[in-house]
């Protein structure tokens, strides 16, 4: 499962989306540092499915985590060589304009 939580601000809708299992986990590589905080990322316990839909509407997108990334390559959302690896943990973010 993936933790999904959502932020509004006006009309902007952001979703910070993890893998369930890396919750609380700090990955570093050279300069590069990713805290998966609890505060930030934990909401609701969504499937595949339900992150798909919710990257697709979502104006920012912050998503942790292997399966988590691949839901939004599989939208088209991220290209695949535009993930960044931190530790072999992938980490994508979107932003619609």
């Amino acid at each position: 499962m993936i933790y999904l939580k959502k932020y509004k601000c006006g009309e902007i809708t952001l979703i910070a989306a993890c893998d369930e299992e890396i919750v609380g986990m700090e990955f570093r590589e050279e300069r590069l540092r990713l805290y998966v905080d609890e505060k930030f990322y934990v909401g609701e316990l969504v499937d595949e499915e339900k992150l798909i839909e919710e990257i697709k509407k979502a104006d920012i997108s912050n998503l942790v985590g292997r399966r988590t990334v691949e839901c939004a390559i599989k939208t088209g959302e991220v290209l695949r060589e535009n993930v960044l690896y931190i530790q072999g943990v992938p980490h994508a973010q979107t932003l619609k304009l």
